[in-house]
């Protein structure tokens, strides 16, 4: 079972107060308490600018995935069984990947990898990750919380496998309605492999739902090596 960690010392503004970008807030740490919180209330953090102060965002609309919605098209059903799926093997090696400096648009820094692997020996954020020949070959991290997967960046080194790992995410939180897996953004490849928007009102209606209700059991599927089935 996760460790909950003490209680945030901060206090979020109601994430329906956000401005037209989708902030909150800015400022506050990174402790596991706060971003519990954060996640809790509807939130998440990406610095402002590169090193920069910290901002807490709930866009609207948000993007999120159904898991039973994702799209597995021929090419991703074969990329599928190139791959050997692992949970959980190396969170610290997925971190590291999406935090590649050379990655576009980078803001994973230095405050991130802490607090999220801190979050991660607490039990509360998961990666899975796509293996090869060659070794770790893509995967994602994110944070559980209940019926909720509040996903936050997702790499590759070889092709697909940050799609491979995408799909054995879904696999593991199944097609029920209530869980969820949050995209923060439907970016255009997202929305490729079945992302939608939501309003951020909705959001937040499914939001004590989706953390009250049970979520996949992570130390099973890290000793079953996450293993999903080839495709809808």
């Amino acid at each position: 079972m996760p460790v909950e960690p003490p209680a945030s010392a901060w206090v979020f503004p109601p994430a329906d107060s956000a401005d037209d970008y989708g902030v909150v807030g800015i400022g506050a740490d990174v402790d596991p308490g706060t971003l519990l919180a954060a996640y809790r209330s509807g939130l998440f953090p990406m610095p402002i600018e590169p090193d920069g102060m910290m901002g807490w965002w709930s866009p609207d609309p948000r993007g999120v995935l159904r898991p039973g919605d994702l799209v597995v098209r021929r090419s991703l059903q074969r990329s599928r069984r190139r791959y050997e799926i692992r949970v959980d093997t190396d969170f610290e090696g997925v971190v590291a990947g999406c935090s590649d400096p050379d990655r576009p648009r980078g803001w994973i820094d230095g405050r991130i990898v802490a607090a999220y692997i801190e979050l991660h020996r607490l039990g509360w954020a998961h990666s899975v990750e796509a293996w090869d020949e060659e070794g770790l070959a893509g995967g994602l991290y994110g944070v559980a919380l209940g019926g909720l997967f509040a996903g936050e960046s997702m790499f590759h080194r070889r092709t697909d496998a940050s799609k491979v790992a995408l799909a054995a995410l879904a696999d593991l939180y199944d097609d029920r309605e209530d869980r969820l897996i949050d995209v923060q953004w439907c970016t255009e490849h997202l929305a490729s492999l079945g992302a939608t928007e939501v309003g951020r009102h909705h959001y937040l209606d499914l939001l004590p739902g989706l953390v009250a209700t049970d979520g996949p059991d992570w130390t099973t599927a890290h000793q079953a090596g996450g293993q999903g089935r080839e495709g809808h």
